[in-house]
């Protein structure tokens, strides 16, 4: 029996960083929210565990064998092996999730085979930050460094999304450094709408200091008229939301060729 299951497209609706931690990490406030696209990963049963990676960005990932999936494959307790084709369509170090979004279909597949422990949380965040919201892939709140989960209510599903990257990789860590450590303050309070419209996104300024073009995407889906359009996570990727479905289309069509493009809704 063959499950499918898709890794769905994490972005950051407002990101805050408040202050850091004793601990090295930041102190974050976040909106998640999910994009009904992203990777798609098959598993089949079988003797022993395998992940085959193919799609347009395959090979941006290191190695294979220690990608996210394996890993989080290997830590999932199961009577079987699983077989796992992962078809790469979120490009890397993007701003979008991409591996820990990977780690959470495969926890998916797992409970739907076979259930997950009940310490599945604690598991998934030691894959990393995103991986436990990814899990979930809706939309909520994310406090701590991400890991701890707030409900809200969600009056965005639905709403026609746009993701945009220049196909310039872009790794976290540099974008942290490059904050200048400014507390500008906490999520704003209310429904989903109400935090991304008046919120922000703190890494986005450090994150243009280190990849101009980030600018350029931003003003080009400005140019779109949609209602909000913002850096998601540490970038490059940027996203823009809209009232139509025609008008989220036509802002992908008017983007440069050279520029990869997603087209959704919020789950």
């Amino acid at each position: 029996m063959t499950t499918t299951e898709t890794a769905f497209a994490k972005i950051n609706l407002a990101l805050h960083v408040r202050r850091r931690r004793e601990d090295g990490y930041h102190e974050l406030e976040t909106l998640f929210a999910f994009v009904d696209a992203g990777d798609l990963l098959t598993a089949e049963p079988t003797a022993q565990d395998s992940v085959t990676t193919l799609g347009e960005f395959a090979g941006g990932l290191d190695n294979p064998f220690d990608n996210l999936v394996a890993r989080a494959l290997n830590a999932l307790p199961r009577p079987q092996g699983l077989a796992v084709t992962l078809e790469k369509n979120l490009p890397v170090a993007a701003g979008l999730g991409g591996g820990s979004a990977d780690a959470g279909a495969v926890f998916r597949i797992v409970e739907a085979l076979h259930g997950l422990p009940d310490d599945w949380q604690a598991r998934a965040a030691k894959f990393g930050a995103d991986v436990p919201a990814c899990v979930l892939s809706r939309t909520h709140i994310g406090l701590g460094t991400g890991t701890e989960q707030l409900s809200v209510e969600d009056d965005l599903v639905g709403t026609p999304v746009l993701l945009v990257n220049p196909r310039v990789p872009l790794s976290t860590g540099p974008v942290f450094k490059a904050w200048d450590g400014r507390d500008r303050g906490a999520l704003p309070e209310g429904p989903a709408s109400k935090i991304a419209r008046e919120g922000r996104n703190d890494l986005e300024n450090p994150a243009i200091s280190l990849c101009p073009v980030i600018a350029d995407v931003l003003a080009a889906l400005a140019e779109t008229k949609p209602w909000l359009a913002r850096m998601s996570g540490s970038g490059a990727t940027c996203f823009a939301l809209y009232d139509t479905p025609e008008a989220r289309d036509a802002a992908a069509a008017a983007m440069p060729s050279g520029w990869w493009t997603m087209a959704g809704r919020l789950r």
